[in-house]
């Protein structure tokens, strides 16, 4: 597997490997999908030796992050199934990446590589272990080669952020900045991480001497406590804030004061020298908690747009495109259209959810030979259609949806703006806010333009009042909870 870290393995490899997978679907149903797809879903196994499994992660912070707070778990669950489990290490898994050469451009990657950082030469980061005369460049995340705009399934719920991703990404040398920032917003599994990877290949493909670099935040956030740690901080800032365009995904994880100073700071400067800036988070930047409300201002101020969750027509399209994928592996596989139908109508979440519907049917189908069809799809997919069943909606969607259903948009209802037509959707939005979500009154508040917990308690119990005695509301209330649970 590439990247994976040489782990000697005496024996059982193939049964530890069904181990770990059955071990992160009980972390999954144990901690939700949001921690999940954060902490979990990017572990790998990589061996065993001498009582001690090895899982491998994307990156440092993950890495640190699952020793500190999953790892005894993730040892207890290891060594239910399996007694011969001593310990359960972490390491980095390494990805072969293209460093920049002092004095020139780089030489093209070799196949299968993933380009990350400029082309172009740059100033460099002396690692801590180098010899004093000895330099290596600031690497970005890695990139996965099949996200690009090609694979990516466009439908009406992206197309806004695929033409301003497409924009960004084939900007003539010289051409006036439009959207900068450019902003993507949405839950997990919807296409972020896909849309601004195909951003920055597209970009490095029409342009191989631009210098764009690739982050998710706790990259940001490993490489500058590092350069913090071995007193290079200032030739990290000279290099991040040298570039042409910065590329920054999960921006939802950045935390630490210091950190977020320097990531402002950054931001700042780029954009003050026209360099483009493209973010990512699960949530708008007013929305997301913690962060310095100076930055928030700042990415605000470009392009917001917002990610949302794929019609029918949509999710077929892309089970069809997986299903092809597939199909160029399997000349055989035989899978029915009323079962293409029934999983678009069935995993509604998102496309993350779909590809990973598909990739289970095959499986079950190649290593049984068991015919695919509805009855292994609700086998096979119960947690699935589980997950649908009890999946509770965010403020972002309820907000959306009320929205629509009134006909205002969202920013008037977190505006403060008071006419009727306004006040009343957004009481309902705050209602709908409190019974079908965990959110506390105060946060319900903050996400309804930092209004106090007190209006929102006058507006749940407004609806509340009214709902004995208003048919027409309260048809509109179980009108909206359908369309939310869709």
């Amino acid at each position: 597997m590439t990247g994976v870290l040489p782990v000697k393995e005496n024996d059982d490899s193939d049964k530890r490997q069904g181990v770990w997978n059955e071990i992160k679907q009980m972390m999954r149903s144990s901690y939700g999908e949001d921690i999940y797809s954060s902490w979990f879903e990017r572990l790998e196994y990589a061996g065993f030796a001498g009582g001690v499994v090895t899982l491998s992660t994307p990156t440092q912070f993950i890495k640190h992050w699952n020793q500190n707070n999953y790892g005894n778990d993730i040892l207890k669950r290891w060594q239910s199934s399996d007694k011969a489990i001593e310990e359960v290490r972490f390491a980095v898994r390494s990805f072969p990446l293209k460093k920049a050469d002092s004095g020139s451009a780089s030489a093209p990657h070799k196949s299968g590589q993933a380009q990350t950082a400029a082309t172009a030469p740059r100033r460099q980061i002396d690692p801590p272990s180098a010899p004093a005369n000895s330099a290596a460049g600031l690497e970005g995340s890695a990139l996965e080669p099949r996200y690009t705009f090609t694979e990516f399934v466009e439908g009406p719920s992206n197309a806004l952020a695929v033409a301003a991703g497409k924009k960004v990404a084939f900007a003539q040398p010289g051409e006036r900045i439009q959207y900068n920032p450019l902003y993507v917003s949405a839950p997990v599994g919807l296409g972020k991480t896909h849309l601004l990877q195909a951003v920055a290949q597209a970009a490095l493909a029409k342009n191989p001497n631009m210098r764009v670099l690739y982050l998710t935040s706790e990259t940001f956030m490993y490489k500058f406590v590092s350069a913090m740690r071995n007193k290079t901080t200032l030739t990290f800032k000279d290099i991040v804030r040298d570039i042409d365009m910065l590329v920054i995904d999960d921006l939802q994880f950045l935390n630490g004061a210091r950190v977020q100073e320097e990531f402002g700071h950054t931001i700042t400067s780029l954009l003050d020298a026209q360099r483009q800036v493209v973010i990512a988070a699960d949530r708008a930047p007013a929305d997301l908690d913690g962060l310095e409300t100076r930055i928030s201002s700042r990415l605000g101020g470009g392009l917001v747009v917002e990610l949302e969750v794929p019609d029918y027509a949509m999710r077929r399209k892309i089970l069809d495109r997986r299903i092809a994928t597939q199909r160029a592996q399997f000349d055989d596989l035989d899978f029915p259209d009323d079962v293409v139908d029934f999983v678009a109508r069935s995993v509604t979440t998102n496309g993350r959810d779909l590809e990973g519907a598909v990739n289970r049917l095959v499986a079950h189908n190649q290593l049984t030979a068991q015919p695919i069809n509805i009855k292994m799809a609700e086998n096979a997919l119960r947690d699935l259609l589980r997950a649908r069943e009890t999946k509770k909606p965010k403020i972002e969607d309820i907000q959306r949806v009320v929205s629509q259903h009134y006909g205002v948009s969202k920013q008037d209802l977190v505006s403060a703006r008071r006419t009727r037509t306004i006040v009343m959707p957004r009481q309902i939005a705050m209602f709908l806010s409190k019974i079908l979500t965990p959110r506390s009154l105060p946060e319900i508040g903050r996400r309804f333009g930092n209004r106090d917990h007190t209006t929102v308690l006058h507006a749940v119990r407004k609806i509340d009042g009214l709902l004995e005695k208003d048919a027409q509301l309260a048809e509109d209330i179980e009108t909206l909870k359908r369309l939310l649970d869709q």
